[in-house]
């Protein structure tokens, strides 16, 4: 049976101030290539994956010195203020010039996704109604503060949990749906929300912790530390000569 092809969305216009870097933390490298490099090596080694839309500022420097900036099967679209903007100019692109019925978005500075943890995206979302998403279970303990970071209390972790990427819905419905929360100027930080704020539950679907997102200056040392256990642990896999 032929396997349903699903574009990838990638929002790459962010500027990552809490990096405390000269440029956008997608492009600092990581074993001689930039975090979007490895990010979208990633994504592009899933076999169901068949198009990346990169959004981008129109003032980035950076994109254009890179590899992915020539190849035919990367495509980029201009970047907006917000991650909500950059999402929906990629799926403008889809929706009018290359239509797929799933599309998955993904953190531009999210390069350790594990395969695996896809197929177990897709397998679960493929056949719900609204769609899903990656998440982590909250093991520590939650505390909400005031403004003064005071603690005012303890919040239960039962049913929390860390969103993660890879998100995944129908394409269709989440350009409409984004399309209605961008005009509405309604504030959300990723796509489960946007499908939220309509009412919709999607689904969650146990991803593992190291899919982390590089974001301190000390995420970027773990993401290091996570790619080469990976890479260590393919080659090992991998049938000897």
């Amino acid at each position: 049976m032929t396997q349903e092809q699903i574009s990838v969305v990638i929002p790459a216009a962010g500027v990552g101030r809490r990096m405390l870097t000269d440029k956008p933390k997608q492009y600092l490298t990581i074993h001689g290539k930039t975090i979007l490099e490895h990010t979208v090596a990633k994504l592009r080694a899933h076999q169901q994956v068949n198009r990346i839309v990169i959004a981008v500022s129109d003032d980035d420097p950076y994109f254009s010195q890179l590899p992915l900036a020539s190849d035919p099967d990367i495509v980029r679209v201009s970047g907006g203020q917000e991650r909500s903007d950059s999402v929906f100019a990629a799926l403008d692109y889809l929706v009018k010039s290359a239509p797929t019925t799933w599309v998955m978005v993904h953190d531009a500075a999210r390069p350790c996704v594990r395969l695996s943890d896809i197929d177990r995206l897709i397998a679960a979302v493929i056949s719900h109604d609204i769609g899903g998403i990656l998440a982590a279970p909250v093991r520590d303990t939650m505390k909400r503060s005031n403004l003064n970071q005071d603690i005012v209390g303890t919040v239960e972790r039962e049913n929390l949990w860390h969103a993660l990427t890879p998100q995944m819905f129908r394409t269709v419905e989440l350009h409409r749906a984004l399309s209605r929360v961008i005009a509405q100027h309604i504030a959300v930080t990723d796509e489960a929300s946007v499908m939220e704020w309509h009412g919709d539950q999607p689904r969650i679907v146990v991803g593992r912790a190291d899919n982390i997102k590089i974001t301190q200056p000390e995420d970027l040392v773990l993401a290091e530390f996570y790619l080469s256990r990976e890479e260590q642990s393919l080659k090992a896999e991998s049938p000897k000569e």
